[in-house]
């Protein structure tokens, strides 16, 4: 469908940001879930699995849209070279998170919420520590209801060896709804904690 919109609309810079995001989402798809189905984590994904013909055409795709809008980038391309950096990192130990954060940044300007907010805190916390990014997650407001709130939070009290709050974290993660992948790894996580 964005690929039919595109070519019925290939000036437009929303679509070409969402057939370049969509794209590289994608890519990652064969190395996302274990053969058993459990989600297998950006960081430890095989990225020789990841379908570079996708990923080289979405990352022309962004520069086409950062092209159009100069001035005021659309969210889609914003998002769409998030993506990229992680997509174009050989590891994930290569990632750049400064371009991450630095485009979350962008992206606030142009589509400000709590979860593009929560997102941001991870590229922080990646940046400057696992207390800068508790402090930006305790500062967004309204997403008790949001399991990944709660998850996030847990990761990051446990690489800072507050096990006893993780484990709270991650249990009210757990009480609220998710997809039952997610739930399993969440309580795979929890499960991983020290005593």
């Amino acid at each position: 469908l964005a690929r039919l919109l595109h070519g019925l609309m290939p000036d437009e810079a929303a679509v070409l940001g969402l057939l370049a995001l969509l794209l590289l989402q994608d890519s990652r798809r064969p190395a996302r879930f274990t053969p058993a189905g459990d989600p297998v984590p950006l960081a430890e994904q095989d990225r020789t699995r990841w379908h570079r013909p996708s990923i080289t055409e979405g990352v022309v795709l962004v520069g086409e849209g950062l092209r159009r809008t100069p001035d005021r980038p659309d969210p889609y391309v914003v998002q769409a070279a998030i993506a990229a950096c992680h997509a174009l990192a050989p590891t994930g130990a290569d990632t750049d998170w400064a371009a991450v954060l630095s485009w979350y940044d962008v992206l606030l300007t142009v589509h400000d919420t709590p979860v593009v907010r929560l997102n941001r805190a991870v590229a922080v916390g990646e940046c400057r520590g696992a207390e800068a990014a508790l402090a930006e997650l305790d500062a967004l407001p309204g997403l008790g209801g949001y399991p990944l709130w709660h998850a996030t939070r847990a990761e990051f009290l446990t690489r800072l060896e507050r096990v006893a709050e993780a484990r709270t974290a991650f249990d009210a993660a757990l009480a609220l709804p998710m997809p039952a992948a997610q739930r399993a790894h969440m309580a795979g996580r929890r499960a991983a904690l020290p005593a």
